[in-house]
């Protein structure tokens, strides 16, 4: 019991459960093809964390553009949060966006 909570532990916090992320203009052009939203996010965030968990393998599915290396993603997160950096933003790929949506929501999305 206590392995398996610290390996579901160390895989939501491990940059490695996301596939590398594919910049904010690949990713819109995916979004746009497949339907799936694209997520902004910051490594380490605790929200980021309950929506990984929360969506279970599913969460794979989204395209995953993290703001530290994608200085547009940063911009667009700022633009639609009043200036702040607040992740996960989710945008649909109609889109609008989603500033921190609640776990719940990111699944049903996906």
């Amino acid at each position: 019991m206590v392995l398996s909570a610290c390996m579901a532990f160390a895989a939501v916090n491990s940059p490695l459960v996301f596939s590398p992320s594919p910049g904010t203009r690949e990713a819109r052009r995916r979004s746009a093809a497949d339907g799936r939203p694209m997520i902004r996010w910051r490594h380490g965030m605790p929200l980021l964390r309950a929506v990984a968990l929360h969506a279970g393998p599913d969460a794979r599915r989204a395209h995953w553009v993290g703001i530290r290396r994608d200085p547009a993603a940063a911009a667009s997160v700022r633009a639609v949060a009043d200036g702040n950096e607040t992740v996960p933003t989710v945008v649909l790929p109609d889109g609008p966006a989603r500033v921190g949506p609640e776990p719940e929501r990111v699944r049903e999305l996906l």
